[in-house]
């Protein structure tokens, strides 16, 4: 990218930032596509990274994998982790409340449309690291794995037992099975995370190993498991304001700039 394309990149965030907070995603993605016609891919990258989290989730919000989009694909996965922990201040209280599978649901979509919008393999262990080394991005990963308790489950016992670069196989068809294998092989420490959001009894995956969860989801047992609405109510509380920055305590602070 050459030093005047660069000069263009204020101006076309901007111009990106004022289309997406007024609703018109489709005119953000024809910015997009005029900006990867004129200056490259590199151009949206750049502007994606320098988007405000919450209006980089304002926009990726509106699409998923039914729905092409370059954002999508070119999302830096550094602006996409930051940007999970706000998709949760774009739902409905009453949705929360009243439907909350449909929202993991549309959750799942995102999640899903952007790690495999692309074949490039490197990138989608990118996006799944670092989308999972965060406390919200955990959280986002329980709330699909609370759609599907049982197959997860059941995925835990076979990392556990055979690891999770080997071949997995599973009794269950469900989409969510395959996506959290590719944590698991992209962020060993992302997938514990989760799983310990889901199950917030658990402390090892041997700790897992003979859980057997009723048939009955509303039946109690010893060892907990947090619900899908449960895990929407905790990303919700975990939307910084813009004067916050989102931390994880053990690790460094993520895009001060980004919040000050």
């Amino acid at each position: 990218m050459s030093i005047d394309d660069k000069a263009n990149l204020p101006a076309l965030t901007r111009q990106v930032s004022e289309l997406v907070l007024a609703g018109s995603l489709q005119h953000a993605e024809e910015a997009f596509s005029q900006a990867a016609d004129e200056h490259g891919d590199y151009a949206v990258a750049e502007v994606l990274s320098t988007l405000p989290p919450q209006v980089t989730a304002l926009h990726l919000a509106g699409f998923d994998g039914a729905k092409t989009s370059l954002a999508t694909m070119l999302v830096p996965p550094k602006a996409w982790a930051e940007s999970l922990a706000y998709m949760a201040a774009t739902w409905p209280d009453d949705m929360i409340e009243d439907d909350p599978e449909r929202i993991a649901e549309n959750l799942f979509n995102h999640i899903h449309g952007v790690v495999y919008a692309t074949d490039d393999e490197e990138r989608r262990h990118e996006l799944l690291q670092e989308a999972s080394s965060t406390d919200h991005g955990a959280t986002a990963f329980a709330i699909l794995w609370s759609l599907a308790p049982r197959e997860i489950l059941e995925v835990a016992g076979e990392i556990n037992n055979r690891g999770p670069h080997t071949n997995i196989h599973t009794t269950s068809d469900s989409d969510i099975v395959p996506l959290a294998i590719d944590l698991a092989r992209a962020s060993e420490d992302g997938w514990q995370r989760s799983l310990l959001e889901l199950f917030p009894d658990y402390r090892n995956t041997a700790d897992l190993a003979d859980l057997e969860l009723p048939d009955d989801p509303d039946e109690e047992t010893e060892f907990q498991q947090r619900g899908t609405r449960e895990l929407l109510y905790r990303l919700r509380k975990q939307v910084p304001s813009v004067r916050t920055q989102p931390r994880r305590s053990p690790r460094r602070s993520m895009g001060t700039d980004i919040f000050s």
